[in-house]
């Protein structure tokens, strides 16, 4: 086989392999998007949201689709280059797709259906953490150890105590001070 005939044919296959990762970068973007658009919708379905909210939810993720659509057609741009003989640093494909991430996602992170799933979300974990809390007490409770009530109790005894030890010390000075004279 002539050099040039195994220059095109490595070249081919150069071309097929950039092709196959760019197809499956795009398979796997669409995955990753239709996955976050899935977790966004589980979060916002508990709560259906004000017209307001919801077409601003539905605009924010129609932006975040534009940013994936216009990292789709930058790949393949930068693809053909590459295939036309222009050197291509792979790390532009990276830069061109956490670039289109992160403006995707704050798209769709800066809206109010967003936030508002979002509170939802903090304040079901809140609730989680308070009966976590409460069975914890519950249990050193029955163990017979002193509970965090129980300590927080002590506590302001003291300060009470406290506070009128001083009030007494103070009196005795006033006491002591008027027998002096």
């Amino acid at each position: 086989m002539s050099n040039s005939n195994q220059m095109q044919q490595e070249w081919a296959e150069m071309v097929e392999q950039m092709n196959e990762a760019v197809s499956e970068s795009v398979e796997q973007n669409m995955k990753a998007q239709a996955a976050f658009v899935e977790s966004w919708a589980d979060a916002v379905e508990d709560s259906i949201p004000e017209d307001e909210e919801f077409a601003e939810g539905i605009q924010g993720y129609n932006q975040a689709y534009e940013e994936w659509m216009n990292a789709a057609e930058q790949m393949l741009e930068r693809t053909t280059d590459a295939a036309q003989g222009e050197e291509v640093d792979p790390t532009e494909f990276r830069d061109i797709w956490l670039q289109s991430a992160n403006e995707a996602f704050k798209h769709v992170m800066g809206t109010s259906a967003f936030a508002a799933a979002n509170g939802q979300l903090v304040e079901a974990m809140m609730e989680m953490q308070q009966e976590a809390d409460d069975i914890s007490q519950d249990t050193v409770a029955q163990l017979g150890f002193p509970t965090r009530d129980d300590v927080d109790e002590v506590g302001e005894r003291l300060v009470e105590l406290e506070r009128r030890q001083h009030a007494v010390e103070q009196k005795l000075d006033r006491i002591i001070d008027e027998l002096e004279d």
